[in-house]
């Protein structure tokens, strides 16, 4: 992920100028306008959760849609700004940030083709990203890299995990289809592995259920199934975790690098051994 302190602003004194003010924190005016645009994210997001309410979108349907103007022009602005002080303006348009405040922005464009799209506003609620950097707590952004790479780097196992789930629930949901007869819920084989892949994941809708004696005894065995089969994913990603938080905290003296194996004796970067 790149991160919007890397970015150079421009040599014009008023960029650089507005430059501290957009994409730092460390001034009085920097913070104002970040929590302002904490509170606009804010607003703007229970707009649009109050407009999909036919009642209050009736009662203040005029209101809701000048607000909404409002808040997309001036977000419209910022991220003109943005983009306008910069040097380095293609790694701030392709960056991590970059592209949430886009997909936060182009919603309202497109609303004007295709009217359902404004409700992909929902998006900007992915620029509350940056509280974590207003407020100086990027100690928990990187925890969130962490469970990030830990996913990554399991994603194989995963696969595998889930691949054995669709399996499971195909089998069980055919030899469901054959006990219970085609009775309601089971009429076809689809239906089945349907209740299948519901009663495994332990969400139990309750809109299925077996009758026969048979099928009860499955929906047992299935259901106890259940509770084992979730553990699994779960246990691929902490132990994952729990290596990862391992390595980061072994780190090489000369170079910095943390990206140590377990069993390094040996720096993969500069080649200087390892306490």
């Amino acid at each position: 992920m790149e991160r919007e302190h890397n970015l150079v602003p421009e040599d014009a004194w008023w960029k650089r100028y507005l430059y501290r003010i957009i994409y730092r924190s460390d001034t009085k005016l920097g913070k104002l306008f970040d929590i302002i645009l904490l509170l606009l994210i804010l607003i703007s997001t229970a707009i649009i959760m109050m407009e999909s309410i036919p009642k209050l979108d009736k009662r203040y349907h005029y209101t809701f849609l000048v607000l909404e103007w409002i808040i997309s022009i001036l977000f419209s602005i910022e991220y003109a700004s943005r983009i306008t002080v910069l040097k380095n303006k293609r790694r701030y348009i392709f960056s991590f940030f970059g592209i949430i405040d886009f997909l936060a922005l182009i919603p309202f464009y497109l609303s004007f083709f295709f009217p359902v799209t404004k409700y992909f506003l929902i998006f900007r609620m992915l620029r509350m990203l940056r509280v974590f950097r207003v407020f100086n707590l990027l100690d928990f952004m990187n925890d969130g890299f962490v469970i990030v790479r830990a996913l990554k780097n399991s994603s194989r196992k995963i696969y595998i995990f889930l691949l054995f789930l669709i399996i499971f629930s195909v089998i069980v949901g055919s030899m469901m289809f054959m006990v219970e007869g085609g009775r309601p819920g089971f009429e076809t084989i689809p239906q089945s592995i349907y209740w299948a892949v519901v009663t495994v994941t332990t969400v139990g809708y309750g809109d299925v259920s077996p009758i026969t004696p048979m099928g009860k005894f499955f929906a047992v065995i299935l259901m106890l199934a259940g509770y084992s089969i979730i553990a699994v994913p779960t246990g691929i990603v902490t132990a994952e975790m729990r290596n990862k938080r391992q390595n980061l905290e072994k780190v090489c003296d000369r170079c910095g690098n943390e990206d140590i194996d377990d069993d390094a004796r040996y720096c993969k970067q500069c080649g200087k051994k390892l306490a």
